[in-house]
């Protein structure tokens, strides 16, 4: 695989975007420029969940800017994640479409728990190695995300719908903050804490470690003000608590280390981390330096160095689900066979096409009949590490699509939107399943595929198909499916 000088990170927070260039030299990162910009997204969130169209226009102009600093780049070279807002945003679909075109580059939204992963590889390549496992806590602007780790591996991930934005929409919106607030704030997200308790309780660490901006503003408050000597103390929340109470309010808070555009999420943060404090018994906390950007950047760099997460969950899942090694081979071979056949494919198209002819069958553990469509289920569904939403979606396409009626699968409405490559993607892994039913080498000397916007051809050797009825009679009704969906498909 290629690998490249120069990788950029886009994260999409629902606080700040911001965008992290860096220049690789072996298996290491160096910073080579940083953009920020406060965004807000969360905060355009309405009670229904849609974006509201002053943020829009704020973040599509912000990404404007992202997008002329990665003007050069190699597409491969730069991943763009989006986060908590995006995820739960009934408007996301329209706005990422044009955030994509407005910055030159897809944009994929990752699960909570993907986002934990990510956070945590970035804290963790920042940190002197150490055997004691360590809590990191990232409280972002509408989530925050929980991982107990130890070296460059998490081993719990917890994400919770709590954010600085949300939080301080929600119980600090007319900037007052007394006593009662307060004490609401924290004690919900206390309630929040507790539903993970067990998972990332105090006898589960040694250290804990925060990231990313309310963790960061919180340590600069906590010590230019000298409420802690170093880091983030429970003795310097409760003494902070007490200033904020004194305030009144968000305006008047006068405190060292507060910046302006920190000010009008600070109550909520503050609430959260406390909040997190008590319910897990903190009492001391460092902050990193890095958060979830360098954790995409360290991420990208291990798919150009054979180290992508995506491969380890795909053999971890083909563990998990008994998958038949030599089926799954078998039909990756064919799968990849008739794709070369076809002269067409991007690396991308070949990654996916063996990660679904490796996992096709994992929905045999549920049940045989229909396991195409547990398959798909599973893969759609399920906590996959590396992988964002958009790429289970694909995944998950690929197995429910790869025997059956196609009619019934509203990708193929004649009105839908797939692509000629997804479509291709299933037209070959479909062809791969049929001729490799006898789950044994179809010993295949030679075929040609013919591939076109509308229609497939595959050609086998001559006489091949003579001594195999079954296969014949699949391939006849396999026309048919195709037929049914405006694609002709010819074989002999």
């Amino acid at each position: 695989m290629k690998t490249y000088d120069t990788l950029a990170a886009v994260d999409l927070g629902s606080n700040s975007f911001r965008l992290e260039v860096a220049r690789v030299a072996g298996d290491q990162l160096y910073p080579l420029d940083s953009l920020k910009e406060t965004v807000r997204l969360a905060g355009g969130l309405s009670d229904d969940k849609r974006l509201d169209d002053a943020t829009q226009t704020r973040a599509l102009a912000c990404l404007q800017r992202f997008g002329e600093r990665l003007r050069g780049l190699a597409p491969e070279a730069v991943r763009c994640i989006g986060t908590s807002t995006l995820r739960v945003a009934k408007n996301a679909d329209a706005f990422i479409r044009q955030a994509e075109a407005a910055l030159g580059h897809p944009i994929e939204i990752v699960a909570g728990r993907e986002e934990a992963r990510l956070i945590y590889l970035g804290v963790a390549h920042s940190l002197p190695a150490s055997p004691d496992k360590r809590l990191v806590v990232d409280i972002g602007g509408g989530s925050t995300e929980f991982i107990i780790g130890n070296g460059l591996r998490p081993h719990e991930r917890e994400s919770l719908h709590m954010g600085c934005v949300n939080f301080s929409r929600r119980f600090f919106a007319d900037g007052i903050i007394d006593k009662a607030a307060l004490k609401a704030a924290e004690m919900t997200a206390c309630a929040e804490v507790e539903r993970i308790a067990r998972e990332v309780s105090r006898n589960n660490w040694q250290q804990a470690i925060g990231s990313s901006g309310t963790a960061r503003a919180l340590r600069e408050i906590l010590e230019q003000n000298g409420l802690a000597e170093r880091g983030i103390t429970a003795d310097g929340l409760a003494r902070l608590r007490s200033l904020m109470i004194r305030a009144g309010h968000i305006d008047a808070l006068d405190l060292a280390g507060l910046t302006r555009d920190r000010r009008p999420v600070i109550a909520g943060g503050f609430a959260i981390m406390s909040g997190l404090f008590a319910e897990l018994g903190i009492e001391q906390m460092e902050v990193a330096e890095t958060a979830m950007r360098e954790g995409i950047l360290y991420d990208l760099l291990g798919r150009f160095h054979k180290q992508d997460m995506r491969e380890a969950t795909v053999d971890e899942f083909m563990r998990r689900y008994h998958v038949d090694n030599q089926q799954a081979a078998q039909v990756n071979k064919v799968a990849l066979r008739l794709l070369h056949a076809t002269g067409q494919g991007t690396d991308n198209d070949v990654r996916f096409l063996e990660w679904a002819a490796r996992l096709h069958e994992i929905g045999l553990m549920v049940s045989h009949s229909g396991y195409n469509r547990h398959s798909g289920y599973i893969l759609q569904n399920a906590d996959m590490p590396g992988f964002s939403r958009s790429e289970q979606a694909r995944l998950a396409l690929l197995a429910r699509a790869q025997r059956g009626a196609l009619a019934k699968l509203p990708e193929f409405a004649l009105d839908a939107a797939l692509s000629d490559n997804d479509r291709l993607l299933v037209w070959l892994l479909r062809q791969a399943v049929i001729l490799c039913r006898s789950r044994a080498e179809p010993r295949l000397p030679e075929v040609k595929v013919e591939a076109g916007a509308r229609r497939y051809r595959l050609t086998l050797p001559e006489g091949w198909l003579e001594s195999r009825p079954l296969t014949q009679r699949a391939l006849q009704e396999e026309a048919a499916h195709w037929n049914v969906v405006g694609m002709k498909y010819v074989f002999s």
